[in-house]
């Protein structure tokens, strides 16, 4: 019986199938190996980012409003990596590329509310590196502890809701082509196109979620490194302005790693076969959680310094222990 035979029916419109098949790679041998990599990856990015936490909340000098950021941002890296990697895995290898449809529509949820916790967060960095170049004497007084776990709060609460809104439409839908999603995970877009009604709020929905949360930080981060830009310009010493500017660098390739693969796999999404689609994407989703902490330790002075303190403080504990 085809599983959209064997449907629920909600209010006797509403027709949804029992399972999805998410189709992954289409034609490739050993495509298993792939996934098999992509779990090595998210292991060494739960490692990275637990590192992280772990050195900024045991260093007392890295209690501070930016550093809440980046324990945030190492937050949101670990529960989006392990909202889309582990469900991935375990479609694709052990589950024959079938997966129910709540679990598919919750797997959705979690892994675009991260992803735009990830954004968010990278666009909150850029208002720090902001307000510290450009108004560096208001600095203290702006960005403090308090308006950081204020924002933090509000864009968790916005990634949640801004994601939830276009899983609630595509809920209220019904499903009467294909049940096969050309993804490697429960992608909306995809799941958008299988929706056999028309249905004009879901559309707009679909097209305005990838606008909220890659365009828009994509355009207030080049806006306020444009800023950025026009004020170390000003800065007379060269010396000065080397050292506003490597303050920047560590969120720069940040910026880069995360948002250049999506924003160049979006716009030639059309001249894209789907199984460099699927590469690219999932490496975009996974290599930046990975890379964000080795970016940080080994760019960032400040937490390299309390790197060495801490492991020297723990080497002075073990020999004072053992004696």
């Amino acid at each position: 019986m085809s599983p959209l035979n064997s449907t629920s029916f909600i209010n006797a419109t509403i027709v949804r199938p029992e399972f999805f098949f998410i189709s992954g790679f289409a034609g490739i041998p050993h495509a298993n190996y792939y996934y098999v990599f992509l779990c090595f990856v998210y292991a060494l990015s739960l490692l990275g980012n637990a590192f992280v936490m772990f050195v900024i909340y045991t260093v007392h000098r890295l209690h501070t409003p930016k550093y809440i950021v980046v324990f945030n941002l190492a937050v949101s890296d670990l529960c989006g990596s392990t909202a889309l990697v582990p469900q991935m895995i375990d479609t694709l290898l052990f589950k024959s590329h079938l997966i129910s449809y709540g679990a598919c529509l919750t797997n959705s949820f979690f892994v675009f509310s991260f992803t735009a916790m990830q954004s968010f967060t990278l666009t909150v960095l850029s208002y720090d590196r902001f307000v510290a170049i450009c108004l560096p004497l208001r600095y203290n007084e702006i960005v403090t502890s308090k308006s950081v776990l204020v924002i933090t709060a509000i864009i968790w609460m916005f990634s949640g809701f801004a994601t939830l809104l276009p899983v609630i439409f595509i809920s209220r839908v019904s499903f009467c082509k294909s049940i096969v999603v050309n993804s490697y995970f429960c992608d909306l877009g995809p799941i958008h196109l299988l929706a056999c009604d028309d249905d004009t709020p879901r559309a707009v929905m679909n097209w305005t979620h990838p606008v909220i949360i890659l365009w828009i930080p994509v355009l207030f981060i080049t806006g306020t490194y444009i800023c950025i830009a026009r004020a170390l310009f000003k800065i007379s010493e060269a010396s000065e302005r080397l050292k506003a500017m490597k303050t920047c660098s560590s969120h720069l390739i940040l910026v880069s790693v995360f948002y250049l693969p999506i924003c160049i796999t979006y716009a030639m999404s059309s001249a894209i076969q789907l199984n460099a689609w699927i590469v690219n994407m999932s490496l975009a989703a996974v290599l930046p959680p990975m890379l964000n902490p080795i970016i940080y330790s080994l760019k960032t002075e400040e937490f390299t310094e309390s790197i060495k303190k801490l492991y020297r403080r723990k080497i002075i504990h073990f020999v004072v222990r053992n004696k």
